[in-house]
């Protein structure tokens, strides 16, 4: 589909629906005074903590702090990306979402395509339920008739051209677009599945976008699980086998397990575990970890105890980097070897597995072991080794507290970190004169943190501290955006600062932001804000007089010169 979705109709859908019904729609609501409240569905309470303005047109829970727009809601709850949740307004409404002509346009899709997916999804079915021999295998392999269904388990049987025969009119260049049928090079067309258990995969919408086929026999020619090539609708290194159906049968997802195998999945599902997915014949890479973030705050991979399952954990681990943060945890299972998740639940039961995953080992820990290994820290070479190999991997980890924790751990294991004394979360340090603008946006950043949890801290600063970052705000991005709007609305709150920038580029950047939580009592943070926004001025007025020290070189003119180190030694 090509071009993005204009801000306008954003703005314009936003402006039409209203968030109490939309919220209602899902949520009982109470009236309360001018808002509305009711039990948070995004965590477990007893006390309604979840609130809804419909003057605001803005929802925010005091206990979990989730808070955002109607728009917002519907990510959260629905469980859609951004696009998606748009479209579902806009159907709601009757309305239709454009898109913005130039730029880079995606290649369009054939929507025909889901059709003939879906309807090759209804052929497997009924081949599966006149199959005695694919029905005897799955009973061995102790699958219920329930979980078949819930899944949508087929069979493609014995044959070269049962599925195109089968599915009506529905053109041959389809076929092989979906992947479903295959040309040789005599330019004969047959069918890509063949006497396999088919699993089909589903995108967030739930809609079938390929398959996963899983030879009955040992010796069955080919290999073992034979997947869906990329298509148009296909893109394995995107997508994960049962994250549809999990979102499906939970409507709070507080993990997700990462296992291998399309069994592996259906068979945790079948004993209690209907939060488990899979990748689709590759490694887990930092595509399948935004996704997966972007559900739950928890995922733990499930691999193999041998050396091929632990360099599978490794690569994984890599991969996440990019996307964790101090809110997300990464964690490894290894299993007893010969067993799989499958064999494991099925032979053991639920408590057994339950108590792996209970044990699961923290990706970062493993991170520093590993690279440890062998090396003695007691000397400066280990140490200086050990620095090098860690140092590589902790850059690719987003900046912020997990980082900075990870840096800290890595000083205190080389012996940096010892004399060190602990400090604050802000920026402590005595700023030097070419202070660089990059360090002053990450101090920028934590402030606003800061700021947008507690507007009223910006009139504990004096007001000769006031007009001169005001005098800057223009070199402070969004934080100077944000103390001007609050100096000129002295009783402003978190959820109106979320509300006025909802249809900014930032917003979701400043929604984690504002729901940051902290292990620092607030008195503490007040005093950590007020300091920052000192040094923050100190750093604002030294790269103003850098500047002007730059200028009135380049002008050579020695009176104006003279006149400055007059200045500043005064």
């Amino acid at each position: 589909m090509p071009g993005r979705i204009p801000q306008s109709f954003i703005n314009d859908l936003l402006d039409r629906v209203d968030i109490v019904d939309v919220v209602d729609a899902r949520v009982k609501l109470k009236k309360t005074g001018k808002n509305y409240s009711g039990l948070c569905p995004f965590h477990d309470e007893k006390t309604p903590s979840f609130t809804v303005s419909p003057d605001k047109q803005f929802f925010h829970c005091f206990g979990c702090q989730e808070s955002g727009t109607a728009l917002t809601f519907i990510m959260q709850y629905e469980r859609l990306e951004f696009v998606e949740a748009v479209e579902l307004l806009a159907r709601q409404l009757g309305l239709e979402v454009p898109r913005e002509k130039g730029g880079r346009e995606r290649p369009q899709v054939d929507p025909d395509l889901y059709a003939v997916l879906g309807q090759a999804e209804q052929y497997y079915r009924r081949s599966l339920r006149q199959s005695d021999e694919a029905i005897a295998y799955l009973k061995s392999r102790g699958m219920s008739g329930e979980i078949a269904r819930d899944f949508g388990i087929g069979y493609a049987p014995e044959g070269w051209q049962n599925l195109s025969e089968n599915l009506g009119p529905v053109k041959t260049e389809q076929l092989l677009d979906t992947g479903l049928s295959i040309k040789n090079e005599k330019g004969r067309v047959y069918d890509r599945f063949r006497q396999r258990i088919m699993f089909p995969i589903r995108d967030t919408r739930g809609r079938v976008i390929g398959f996963g086929g899983r030879a009955m026999a040992k010796d069955e020619q080919g290999p073992k699980y034979l997947n869906s090539p990329e298509t148009q609708v296909f893109h394995k290194s995107q997508e994960l086998y049962g994250l549809y159906e999990a979102r499906r049968a939970l409507r709070h997802i507080d993990r997700l397990i990462v296992v291998e195998g399309y069994m592996d999945v259906v068979a945790l599902a079948q004993h209690g575990f209907a939060n488990a997915v899979a990748t689709l014949g590759t490694a887990t890479g930092e595509a399948h970890f935004h996704k997966l973030y972007r559900i739950t705050d928890e995922v733990i991979c499930c691999f193999d105890g041998d050396q091929a399952g632990r360099q599978a954990a490794w690569r994984a681990l890599d991969a996440a980097l990019p996307t964790l943060n101090e809110h997300r945890q990464l964690k490894f299972v290894f299993l007893p070897d010969g067993e799989d998740p499958d064999s494991l639940v099925r032979q053991k039961g639920q408590d057994a597995f339950q108590q792996f995953l209970d044990n699961a080992s923290p990706g970062l820990e493993l991170l520093f072991a590993r690279q440890a290994e062998g090396l003695d820290l007691q000397t400066l070479d280990g140490q200086a080794k050990l620095a090098g190999l860690l140092n590589p991997y902790i850059s690719k980890v987003p900046d912020g507290l997990l980082k900075d924790l990870l840096l800290q751990r890595l000083a205190d294991l080389t012996g940096a970190g010892r004399q060190r004394r602990r400090v604050a979360p802000m920026a402590t340090q005595k700023p030097s004169d070419e202070l660089p603008d990059k360090r002053l946006g990450k101090v920028s950043q934590r402030l606003l943190t800061l700021l947008l949890k507690e507007p009223v801290w910006w009139f504990e600063l004096t007001e000769a501290q006031r007009a001169g970052l005001l005098e800057s705000k223009d070199r402070l991005g969004m934080l100077g955006e944000l103390i001007a709007y609050i100096d000129s609305n002295d009783q402003v709150d978190t959820e109106e600062l979320l509300v006025r920038w909802s249809d900014h580029p930032d917003y979701p950047w400043l929604l984690q932001r504002a729901q940051q939580s902290s292990e620092i009592d607030r008195a503490a943070q007040q005093a950590g804000f007020v300091e920052g926004m000192g040094r923050l001025l100190d750093m604002l007025t030294r790269i103003a007089r850098q500047q002007q020290l730059s200028n009135l070189k380049e002008s050579q003119n020695v009176e104006e010169l003279r006149k400055y180190w007059q200045m500043r030694d005064t």
